[in-house]
């Protein structure tokens, strides 16, 4: 089912959108058309990377959506540093051509949240998921499973947003959070999850499943 519920340009970057605009016009203005040049590609740039298309949501109630556009990074069973529990993690990376907007994955209520600074190695490498800068969702779905995500700001990522907190209703595929300019996000899944992406794999966020629950 298709979510409209926000533009097409994500509120976050309006500032950076003004500022950058405001700069070309003025450098056009004042020094030329081929000096502004430059500044009209970085206006592009900020349009590009604050971009935030319509998804059409999965309706399988079975279905983990993917909560982020990327690449499939690490996939594989490991301990919940959170839940301290056995799970498979899902870990997509966000380079800065990525939409950044964070999608929730499964319906359900959030029971816990956590919050950690750190550091803001590159987010691409696997020890990032335990020294950066982190935000964490607990959420039981309604069928009682447990399911975390986790935005994880990057190298030059300095702001998480997240706009949802525990006892909050969330629904598959709804917008939820930001991570501004390259980061990743992880999902823990509880032992009943199957993937259904590889290593590798490109994914959109709101419209990609990573899992599945069997049962």
């Amino acid at each position: 089912m298709p979510n409209g519920k926000h533009p097409l340009l994500a509120r976050e970057g309006w500032p950076h959108i003004l500022i950058a605009g405001a700069i070309a016009l003025l450098v056009h203005i004042f020094a030329g058309g081929l000096i502004a040049i430059p500044f009209w590609l970085a206006l592009l740039f900020v349009l590009n990377f604050f971009r935030d298309p319509v998804r059409a949501v999965p309706s399988d109630p079975k279905a983990v959506v993917c909560p982020a556009d990327g690449q499939v990074i690490a996939l594989s069973e490991v301990e919940d540093p959170f839940l301290k529990r056995r799970s498979l993690r899902v870990s997509i990376f966000m380079n800065v051509f990525n939409v950044h907007s964070n999608r929730i994955p499964v319906s359900g209520r959030i029971t816990q949240a956590w919050y950690h600074k750190g550091k803001f190695v590159n987010a691409a490498l696997d020890k990032a998921s335990e020294a950066n800068e982190r935000n964490a969702l607990s959420i039981r779905t309604d069928e009682g499973r447990d399911v975390v995500v986790v935005q994880v700001a990057g190298l030059i990522a300095r702001r998480i947003l997240c706009y949802v907190r525990p006892n909050d209703r969330v629904e598959r595929g709804q917008r939820y959070g930001f991570i501004r300019f390259g980061s990743r996000v992880d999902v823990y899944l509880p032992p009943d999850a199957r993937s259904r992406v590889a290593l590798g794999d490109k994914v959109k966020g709101g419209s990609g499943v990573i899992a599945e629950f069997v049962n």
